[in-house]
C-alpha cells in the first residue's frame, strides 16, 4: 500500500489553539505543529471541538466542563513514502510531507481496511472510523469533520491498494502520547484488559483515563475510575483491605519486578485533579499522610515513597491541604487514645444497667464484674499506647485508622479475664475507625464540592 497526499492541496490557515494538553506534546510534536496547521476550503478558521460538540449535541454538564477545562487538540497531517527510498530498491518509510519526520506504523492497530489513520508522536494507526465514532462524542465530530464527502476541509489522503484500486483516507494528528493512544485503541477494540493496580498497571489505566475523559469515552472513563477505586476506595471497608494486601504485599519483600506495590500518592492526586474524579482523592491524601514529612519530601532509597525519577510535587493548594490534614490526624490519634482512659466512659452495671459505655456494657456474654481491676487494665493500656505512639513514633505512629484497630485489640476478648469490657473495647474502636474515615476529606479540605481541578 502506498499513500500519497491529494494533488489538490488545501489553503492553510493559523495553527491550532494551545490548551492544557499542549504539556503533553513531545519537542518533535512542538515542531511539527509550528510547521502544519488545519485546512480549510470555506473558512478561514473553525469552531473548537468543544464548542461544535456543544452545539451538535446534547452532552451533559460534567461532560461539557471537562471538555472546556481540556479541550482535544487536533490538527490534519500529510504522509507519503519515501520515494528515494523506493528507487534505491530499499523498502520505503513514511514521512511526514511538511517536516520529513519518519513515521511508524503501530505493529498492531494497523488494520488494512480501517478508514482513519490516527497518527500520535511518531506513531501511525489505522483504524475504523465507526469504532471511534460509536464511542466517542469527540471522535464522531472530529472524523465527521475530516469526511471527504461531507466536510469543509480536505483532509484525506489517498491510499493505494494495488494497481487500480486506491481510496482517500483522512490523517488527524493527537496531541497525545503514542503509549496512551495505543491503550486506549486497544480497550475500545478489545475491552479494557486492566491489572492488579501496581505502578505499571496505573500507568496503562492512567493513560487510558486521561483520553477517555479527553475525548469523552464515557463507559471506558468509568471502567478505569472504578478499577482505580479498588486501591484508592472511597469506603473503609474496601481500604481495609487495600490495606491488608499492601502489608502482606511489604512483608513479603515486594516482587522482583516493583518493589512497590501502589503508585506513588502524588500520581493518584495528580492524575484525578486532572480528570475530575475527586472519588480517589481522600484515600490518596490519607495514604501520603501515613509517613513522616522527611519520608515525603526527601524519602531514601529504601523507603516506601522513593521513585526514581521522583513524581511531580503537589501544587502549592494541595500541599497545604496535606499539611493541614495530617496535623487534623495526628491531633485525631491523640483525642483516641486519651478518650480510651477517661472515666466518663465507665458506667459500673449495678448502677447503670440500661447506660451504654465503652468499656462497661450489659450483654448475653455478661457485664464487667471487677471495675476496679479493669480501671487499672485500662489506665497501664493508655499508657503503652503513649508511649508507643506519641513518644516512640512506632509502626502506624501516623496512621489514626491504624491505631484505632491496634487500641481495641490490646485487651483481646480471647484471652481477657473480663470478656465484656474487651468487646466492649473493640466495638468502641471499630465505631471510632468509622468516624475517622468519615472525617477525612474534611481533613484535607476536601468537602464543600472541592471536585474541580485547581490552577497551578
Amino acid at each position: 500500500m502506498i499513500m500519497e497526499p491529494p494533488t489538490v492541496r488545501p489553503q492553510k490557515t493559523s495553527n491550532p489553539p494551545t490548551s492544557p494538553t499542549s504539556a503533553l506534546r513531545s519537542p518533535s510534536i512542538q515542531s511539527s505543529s509550528s510547521s502544519t496547521s488545519v485546512a480549510s476550503t470555506t473558512s478561514p478558521s473553525l469552531p473548537d471541538i468543544s464548542s461544535r460538540i456543544s452545539v451538535r449535541h446534547g452532552i451533559s454538564q460534567e461532560n461539557l466542563t471537562l471538555l472546556s477545562a481540556s479541550p482535544p487538540e487536533t490538527k490534519l497531517t500529510e504522509l507519503s513514502y519515501n520515494t528515494a527510498q523506493a528507487k534505491d530498491g530499499v523498502s520505503p518509510t513514511i514521512i511526514d510531507t511538511e517536516t520529513g519526520v519518519e513515521v511508524q506504523r503501530h505493529s498492531d492497530l494497523w488494520f488494512d481496511d480501517g478508514s482513519v489513520i490516527c497518527r500520535a508522536e511518531n506513531t501511525l494507526f489505522c483504524v475504523h472510523m465507526s469504532q471511534l465514532a460509536r464511542h466517542s462524542l469527540v471522535f464522531h465530530d472530529m472524523v465527521m469533520l475530516s469526511h471527504p464527502e461531507t466536510s469543509r476541509i480536505e483532509s484525506s489522503m489517498l491510499l493505494h491498494e494495488g494497481r487500480a484500486a486506491s481510496r482517500r483516507v483522512p490523517v488527524v494528528y493527537l496531541y497525545d502520547s503514542a503509549e496512551d493512544v495505543g491503550n486506549l485503541l486497544t480497550a475500545l477494540y478489545d475491552g479494557p484488559n486492566f491489572g492488579n493496580n501496581d505502578e505499571d498497571d496505573f500507568r496503562v489505566v492512567s493513560g487510558i483515563l486521561r483520553l477517555s475523559t479527553k475525548y469523552l469515552v464515557d463507559s471506558l472513563r468509568a471502567k478505569a475510575i472504578t478499577h482505580l477505586s479498588i486501591a484508592w476506595p472511597s469506603n473503609l471497608k474496601a481500604w481495609d483491605l487495600r490495606d491488608d494486601f499492601s502489608r502482606s504485599f511489604e512483608s513479603e519483600g515486594g516482587s522482583r519486578a516493583s518493589p512497590h506495590r501502589y503508585p506513588h500518592p502524588y500520581s493518584v492526586i495528580s492524575l484525578a485533579r486532572e480528570v475530575n474524579a475527586p472519588s480517589l482523592l481522600a484515600a490518596a491524601f490519607y495514604d501520603l499522610s501515613r509517613y513522616s514529612f522527611a519520608q515525603i519530601f526527601e524519602p531514601t532509597e529504601d523507603e516506601p515513597l522513593h521513585r526514581s525519577p521522583a513524581p511531580p510535587p503537589l501544587n502549592a493548594l494541595d500541599l497545604q491541604r496535606l499539611c493541614l490534614g495530617k496535623e487534623a490526624s495526628q491531633h485525631a490519634i491523640t483525642t483516641l487514645i486519651q478518650s480510651m482512659g477517661t472515666g466518663q466512659y465507665i458506667r459500673h452495671p449495678q448502677q447503670h444497667p440500661m447506660a451504654s459505655s465503652h468499656f462497661r456494657k450489659t450483654s448475653a456474654s455478661g457485664v464487667c464484674v471487677s471495675a476496679a481491676a479493669c480501671r487499672k487494665d485500662f489506665t497501664e493500656l493508655v499508657d503503652l499506647a503513649t508511649q508507643h505512639y506519641l513518644f516512640d513514633r512506632e509502626r502506624g505512629c501516623y496512621d489514626p485508622l491504624y491505631v484505632a484497630e491496634g487500641l481495641g485489640q490490646l485487651k483481646s476478648a480471647e484471652f481477657s479475664e473480663c470478656k465484656a469490657c474487651a468487646k466492649s473495647l473493640e466495638s468502641w474502636a471499630a465505631r471510632e475507625r468509622e468516624k475517622i474515615w468519615k472525617m477525612i476529606p474534611f481533613w484535607f479540605r476536601l468537602e464543600s464540592g472541592d471536585t474541580s481541578p485547581i490552577p497551578r
